[in-house]
């Protein structure tokens, strides 16, 4: 169990899903339920995979193209900083704009495509999850073994885990809502919407910070 400890501890440290349902709600307000609960489930069938995939390929993939880590999370944490900041500054659904508009909101996208962004990439699974990610499965055993084997399950149910309590809270994110009230969901979608801002200004500063520290500024300066 150590390696599903490992891996559930640090993916579910990074997604948090029970902010990330604030968040979710923020972004899903105006959609009628049964809209918002076929978003919240597509959120977990791409986080689950892309997750998976980021355990088991993501490594492969980032070397065929070219693309290092720290460039993963500068571009990352540059959509992500702006998702928050575009939440940050979105008018507050008051009363009287409640009253103009008593039903909720339709939308001509599928949820399946609504689903995927911004909400699955890079809301819930953004750069820092696809790093730990590919981090956790660059340790995996080497040669096919039982160990091998072990690590596959025992990261598997990990990451099925952390899409079922997405779903869950996600699913949910309303009945959350309204346990805090109207006036505690604007305060909690705000400040969620300001730590987004920074998590994604963190995410850019350790990819840029990382890009930095590769420059031969040395050598320049001693040639």
């Amino acid at each position: 169990m150590a390696t599903f400890l490992l891996a559930f501890g640090a993916l579910f440290s990074i997604v948090n899903p029970l902010s990330g349902a604030f968040i979710f709600f923020g972004a899903t307000r105006e959609l009628d339920p049964k809209v918002r609960a076929q978003v919240s489930r597509w959120v977990s069938i791409y986080a689950f995979s892309i997750v998976a995939a980021s355990l088991y390929v993501g490594a492969y993939v980032l070397i065929f193209f070219g693309v290092s880590i720290p460039v993963l999370r500068v571009a990352g944490g540059i959509i992500v900083a702006m998702s928050g900041w575009r939440m940050l500054n979105e008018p507050d659904a008051t009363e009287q704009r409640r009253s103009e508009t008593p039903n909720p909101r339709s939308i001509d996208v599928s949820p399946s495509k609504l689903a995927f962004y911004p909400l699955t990439m890079p809301l819930t699974t953004g750069p820092g999850t696809i790093s730990v990610a590919i981090s956790i499965g660059a340790g995996r055993p080497r040669g096919l073994n039982p160990a091998l084997l072990e690590f596959f399950v025992e990261t598997l149910a990990a990451v099925a885990l952390l899409a079922l309590l997405v779903y869950a809270f996600y699913r949910n994110s309303s009945r959350l809502a309204d346990l805090i009230g109207p006036t505690g969901t604007s305060i909690v979608v705000r400040l969620s919407a300001f730590l987004l801002f920074c998590i994604g200004i963190q995410i850019l500063w350790n990819g840029a910070a990382e890009l930095l520290g590769t420059l031969p500024l040395g050598g320049a300066g001693a040639s």
